[in-house]
């Protein structure tokens, strides 16, 4: 059970997701406007925060923002109608750990919450750790039991990307639309090659690789747990 605030203009769409949620025996909060989130956020602690973009007297992504700028790790799950790739590099750029577009159903939701409530308890600001393995954002530095390797570009971005999702598996489609922003060099075997790379760099003798393959779906980030 997690404490989620649930920010959301409309009403009744606050209201269903919210009723869903508490019958997930979730306890659910509600803003309905930008200004009220952001109090609630400064002075009440959350598992989690269901963030709308376009909210009234203040945006979400200025409310992301601020909040990540304090040095809050809360998880946030974007909630929202804007479903231009560009939208949503903004929002997980801006700090965010999911993005969900609407229309969407409330199982995908669970799925999603659930997803990013599995968040490892090593997350600590932009720091990310798992087995051993650690990426530092802010430095661009990746570290593997301590040791530092060289990653190109891309291998990093999607390293990242996994490690801000743990566990959660990625069709390849998805991962190209959220790792690679040029449809140019967006492709299967980019893809493949890349994760190819990845695990030669990252992975250790005798230890499970730390991008699993699930047979028919895609990949994820395996913490092993």
């Amino acid at each position: 059970m997690a404490k989620i605030l649930v920010v959301e203009d409309d009403e009744s769409l606050s209201r269903m997701v919210s009723e869903w949620l508490v019958g997930e025996h979730h306890t659910v909060e509600c803003s309905y406007d930008g200004a009220d989130a952001a109090e609630k956020l400064k002075f009440y602690e959350f598992d989690m925060v269901i963030l709308d973009l376009n909210l009234p007297s203040q945006g979400g992504i200025k409310i992301l923002r601020e909040f990540r700028g304090c040095g809050k790790t809360t998880p946030v799950l974007i909630l929202t109608g804007q479903d231009k790739i560009e939208d949503k590099e903004i929002g997980l750029d801006s700090g965010a750990d999911d993005y969900l577009t609407k229309p969407f159903h409330m199982k995908e939701l669970s799925a999603r919450v659930r997803a990013v409530l599995r968040r490892p308890a090593s997350y600590s600001g932009d720091r990310l750790v798992s087995r051993g393995l650690e990426l530092d954002p802010g430095n661009h530095t990746v570290k593997v039991n301590g040791n530092e390797i060289s990653l190109l570009p891309k291998e990093f971005q999607l390293l990242e990307f996994l490690m801000r999702h743990p566990d959660q598996v990625f069709s390849a489609d998805a991962l190209l639309n959220r790792v690679w922003a040029s449809a140019s060099d967006s492709s299967i075997d980019a893809l493949t090659t890349c994760v190819k790379r990845l695990r030669k760099k990252i992975d250790v003798d005798g230890s499970p690789s730390f991008i699993k393959t699930v047979h028919g779906v895609g990949y994820k980030l395996f913490t092993g747990e």
